[in-house]
């Protein structure tokens, strides 16, 4: 009998770690220290995203904002969701930040190397959410709706490579970014733009063929049409629980439907 994903999360949690785990959003930053199977061990502290944000000015509001966590907790481990591309735990791009010095800025070492050497894993920030959601059988996106749209894909469990989708031109040459984002939403209304995600969802549901779709982010909360029988809300606190995962991503999968040949693979096998 496969093991449920409640079963799953108790046999990652028999772990002592802790995790400082990081949500860093166009507006806001949120941080909390975890066990190893996403369940809070503190409040969440949170602060305003600065504007415009340099590198340094993130590492130093970041630095701030969890020495508290690290001085009562004692987190063993670090985990980053960035919004933005991320590859070997450098910034590729910060589209919702703006500021150009970022691309190839090794934020992780340089805010571990602040608070004292922790080790440390960056993965961009929906998929990060996705993590904490996902259900480990067949193909799984997320879509976060944000300051901009997020998106991440996940195959039996399996974290594939990143698309940037909210680059890609949608609707007139607007990007998701520009269509359903929170400027966009705040230009349009609410009950225009519930039409716009409706409608992308229609898309991403044509385009990726998923067998589940999980909505997350600060306007998800936002959506009054009723949802696709395959879709469903994730919880605001998942950017943070998927921290988790990152180290022990294995925990989420049902490995018995897995080949043989492919139990430890994906990008944080051991």
């Amino acid at each position: 009998m496969a093991r449920t994903k409640e079963s799953l999360r108790r046999t990652a949690a028999s772990s002592d770690e802790k995790i400082l785990a990081i949500d860093i959003g166009g507006t806001g930053l949120k941080a909390a220290v975890i066990d190893a199977g996403g369940e809070m061990k503190s409040e969440r502290a949170r602060v305003a995203t600065p504007h415009p944000c340099t590198p340094e000015q993130l590492v130093d509001t970041l630095a701030k904002l969890v020495q508290p966590l690290i001085d009562a907790h004692r987190p063993t481990l670090m985990s980053i969701g960035f919004p933005g591309v991320v590859r070997d735990n450098r910034v590729l791009t910060a589209p919702n930040i703006g500021d150009p010095g970022w691309r190839g800025f090794a934020l992780a070492d340089q805010l571990a190397a602040r608070v004292g050497g922790l080790p440390v894993r960056m993965i961009n920030d929906a998929e990060m959410q996705g993590f904490a959601a996902i259900e480990g059988r067949g193909l799984e996106f997320v879509l976060t709706l944000g300051t901009g749209a997020g998106t991440a894909l996940f195959r039996d469990g399996e974290l594939m490579p990143h698309l940037e989708l909210a680059h890609h031109p949608v609707s007139k040459g607007r990007t998701y970014d520009e269509y359903i984002g929170n400027a966009a939403r705040e230009k349009a209304g609410n009950k225009r733009w519930n039409r716009r995600v409706e409608k992308v969802i229609g898309i991403l549901a044509s385009l990726v063929n998923y067998d589940k779709l999980w909505i997350g982010g600060g306007n998800a909360g936002r959506l009054t049409f009723e949802l696709p029988s395959d879709a469903a809300i994730v919880s605001n606190a998942a950017g943070i629980e998927g921290g988790a995962k990152l180290w022990h991503p294995k925990s989420v999968r049902e490995t018995r439907q897995l080949p043989e040949a492919n139990r430890n693979a994906g990008p944080f096998a051991k």
